[in-house]
């Protein structure tokens, strides 16, 4: 998953960025109000998270924009500010969490899977998907008991498809997403097909992965 860090203490940024690429996230970082808005102009994030001490400007405002240009996106508001005032105008705002500094980057963790779980209603420590099993907290692919061996991007490829089940995603969309970088899906976007093929290959070896489709000239869909 890509996550925006708008925090302008940048060694808290700096360490927030470390940490969550250690446990899967592809991150961007932008340490004021204007390079915030900069970044949502040009990507699309599944998770932001918003100091709102910015040097030039109010994270609320950020936040406000950011609801516009990236909806789909959760928010969490990350600050030193203790006023109740702050935290409830960011929740009236949209924002999915609120986290007071200082804190805990295991809790910050927590906070963001709390949020995704129930953002894509995930109620089971293991999602069924045919004949699989996938657990998305231990990165495990089960099938029959028995583990199925995925590459990082592998599995981080399927775990959102499958997260985003039933939705068509394009080439771009999972490449902006998964590696955080954009293709074009008119250019060379091969590395997304070979990962596809792979995890095909290896899933097949223990059941069929029918549910697995492409779209031709578009993308890749969880069909369940």
């Amino acid at each position: 998953m890509k996550v925006l860090i708008v925090e302008d203490e940048k060694m808290l940024a700096y360490e927030m960025e470390a940490f969550l690429k250690k446990n899967f996230y592809v991150c961007d970082l932008a340490h004021s109000f204007k390079s915030g808005i900069a970044q949502l102009d040009t990507n699309r994030y599944d998770f932001v998270l918003i100091d709102l001490s910015l040097p030039d400007g109010d994270g609320l405002e950020v936040l406000k924009y950011a609801k516009k240009a990236n909806p789909e996106a959760a928010y969490i508001i990350i600050t030193a500010r203790t006023h109740l005032k702050d935290r409830v105008s960011g929740l009236d705002l949209g924002a999915d969490d609120y986290l007071a500094k200082p804190f805990y980057l295991l809790e910050l963790q927590s906070r963001m899977q709390a949020i995704s779980r129930r953002k894509f209603n995930i109620k089971e420590e293991l999602i069924s998907i045919g004949d699989f099993q996938v657990d998305l907290q231990k990165r495990l692919v089960l099938c029959g008991g028995e583990s199925i061996e995925l590459s990082r991007k592998e599995f981080d490829l399927l775990s959102y498809l499958l997260l985003h089940k039933n939705r068509v995603l394009t080439r771009a969309q999972l490449s902006e997403h998964i590696w955080g970088t954009f293709v074009n899906d008119d250019y060379d976007s091969n590395y997304i097909d070979a990962h596809i093929k792979n995890i095909r290959k290896k899933l097949n070896s223990s059941a069929n992965t029918t549910w697995l489709e492409t779209v031709r000239g578009v993308g890749y869909r969880i069909n369940k």
